[in-house]
């Protein structure tokens, strides 16, 4: 999404419009029954965003348009179409400030040619990051629609075009080009056109362009039978694609989950995240990687566009009640006597949510696998113990985790039984309280310091990230073995936070700890307080796995916050 709302005065050239013969068809026959919408393969979309990824990290670091990122994406887009049997055309912007192509993909068929509905996204990122959710969420959601459309290949009742745009970056200057090349019939055709840009945001909303509108409906229809209430794109007005369609009297609608703006606490105690904080925090920046996607949220959007496609153009979008299961982490360890922890995660793929039963097979002779709560709801989450007796079977297996509700869904998780029982314990965190100065840990230029501007709890140095007062991110990380079989996990460090933000409300700088992937606890400039806290944390979950422990302090523009570490341990026992 472009940062800012639209300027007057871009000029645009004709060009000649990409839709099928104006000549009149026969009578269409009775259209077969419905077919129901099918679920999109969020696994799918995601090997779209690596491509994308792939991509940027081969060309500068980016896809901004007319850079070779953007043309490798055009090619990358346009390869899976054609092998798919679209009728693909490359429209030159040649007004565009980068000229470049924008992709028209129409799928064949008998439809009535005045009868068109139209899908699309920008393709083009920032020059600052690879830009995965910032458009590589909507060109991925877009192109597995477009796939799936064409492996399921209904009786259409409508023409269905996909597009993604060029020049999105510089003010929406692809789509109007193409918007601008249409003649006022050929524009009458399109019945309505659908935007998704940003569809994956971290700390996302659910948001619809023109939520109350009738092209808006079959959208807003699939959210809400997610139970997920969506909102107006109140932040998105005039700064996507979906304008310059609607500047041509074409309606208009679209899926969106934030940018730049803050998520308020009503949203939320809503749908979950961070309140005061940004719905995207990588929004144009580096950090707008793969690992910068809302799984869920990519997922939700890739189905609703599938609803909505189903709803306009094939008949009714109706999804069938389905869900998904995973268990994070994949993998552990375990001796023998002893017990490891992993999580069940459930998610609503379509449909309305249902109870799921959870079930394992495929554990070897001694080991036992039970679940806390042995049902949840879809979207709910469950913990796995598995313990393994005196006189388990060694060896790794495979433990198959099963959800049935109205379907069967299963995922994987591989458990290594070791004949060596007992706890080995200690105190695993190397140079805890850093007095061997970087040793170890590795970090951001001057995070480890014995500055005696901020002191330590105990010795001469601690870890110091942030403070400057400017823009900047810090991180500090560490690759820790915690050993398995023992009965306690303790995660604990030392934490002084000070600030010289004067809100009791906004959190305007941030020090998120991680391990792996998954965030422990994040703190803001609202936590400030005179004095070193302890913070603790039960590590069962990671027994017998080798982990990184992360610290990643975020400063925005002014007025300093200090996040001060000291004496970090994790013991076992």
């Amino acid at each position: 999404m472009r940062r800012t709302t639209l300027t007057a005065g871009l000029a645009l050239a004709a060009a000649v419009a990409l839709t099928a013969s104006t000549a009149t068809l026969p009578a269409a026959a009775a259209p077969a029954p419905a077919l129901a919408a099918p679920d999109i393969s969020v696994t799918n979309v995601q090997a779209h965003l690596t491509q994308f990824q792939s991509i940027a990290s081969s060309n500068g670091g980016h896809r901004r348009a007319g850079s070779a990122g953007y043309t490798a994406s055009v090619s990358y887009v346009k390869s899976k179409l054609q092998a798919a049997g679209y009728t693909v055309s490359e429209q030159n912007c040649t007004s565009c400030t980068y000229p470049g192509n924008n992709v028209i993909a129409e799928w064949p068929g008998t439809a009535p040619a005045d009868q068109v509905v139209m899908f699309g996204s920008h393709l083009d990122g920032v020059s600052a990051g690879p830009g995965m959710n910032d458009n590589g969420s909507g060109s991925s959601v877009l192109l597995e629609n477009a796939l799936v459309l064409a492996q399921q290949n209904p009786t259409m009742t409508k023409r269905v075009r996909f597009a993604w745009w060029n020049g999105e970056e510089q003010g929406l200057q692809g789509s109007k080009f193409y918007v601008n090349s249409l003649s006022a019939t050929q524009k009458g055709y399109i019945k309505g056109y659908y935007n998704f840009d940003m569809v994956a945001s971290t700390n996302g909303g659910y948001f619809i362009n023109r939520v109350t509108s009738t092209t808006a409906a079959p959208l807003k229809a699939y959210w809400d039978s997610l139970g997920l209430a969506p909102e107006e794109n109140v932040e998105g007005q005039g700064r996507s694609d979906d304008y310059s369609f609607q500047q041509g009297g074409i309606p208009t609608s679209g899926y969106a989950m934030g940018a730049s703006a803050r998520k308020t606490s009503a949203q939320a105690s809503k749908w979950g995240g961070t309140a005061n904080a940004s719905y995207d925090p990588c929004y144009h920046s580096s950090c707008d990687t793969t690992s910068n996607i809302n799984a869920t949220g990519l997922n939700r959007s890739a189905d609703g566009i599938a609803y909505a496609i189903w709803d306009q153009a094939v008949g009714t979008g109706t999804p069938t009640n389905d869900f998904s299961v995973a268990v994070s982490p994949t993998s552990g360890s375990v001796a023998r006597g002893a017990s490891t922890t992993a999580t069940v995660s459930t998610a609503t793929t379509s449909g309305s949510a249902q109870t799921v039963a959870l079930s394992a097979s495929g554990a070897p002779s001694g080991v036992t696998v039970s679940f806390s709560p042995s049902s949840v709801t879809s979207g709910g989450s469950s913990t796995m113990t598995v313990a393994a007796s005196s006189t388990a079977a060694t060896g790794t297996y495979t433990i198959t985790v099963t959800g049935t509700g109205s379907a069967t869904r299963t995922a994987t998780y591989s458990i290594t039984v070791t004949g060596t029982g007992g706890c080995a314990g200690g105190q695993v965190v190397g140079n805890s309280s850093f007095e061997s100065g970087a040793t170890v840990w590795t970090a951001s230029s001057g995070v480890i310091t014995n500055s005696t501007s901020q002191a330590a709890r105990t010795g001469s140095y601690k870890a110091w990230l942030n403070g400057s007062g400017t823009s900047n991110t810090q991180t500090l990380s560490q690759s820790l073995t915690v050993p398995a079989g023992c009965a306690t996990y303790t995660l604990s460090f030392w934490l002084h936070i000070d600030s010289a933000e004067t809100t009791t409300s906004t959190a305007y700088d941030k020090l998120t700890v991680q391990v792996g992937s998954t965030t422990l606890a994040t703190y803001s400039n609202l936590n400030k307080a005179t004095g070193y806290v302890q913070r603790t944390f039960n590590a069962a979950a990671y027994a017998g796995q080798t982990i990184t422990l992360k610290f990643t302090g975020v400063e925005d523009f002014s007025l300093q916050t200090s996040f001060v570490v000291d004496d970090v341990t994790l013991t076992a026992s």
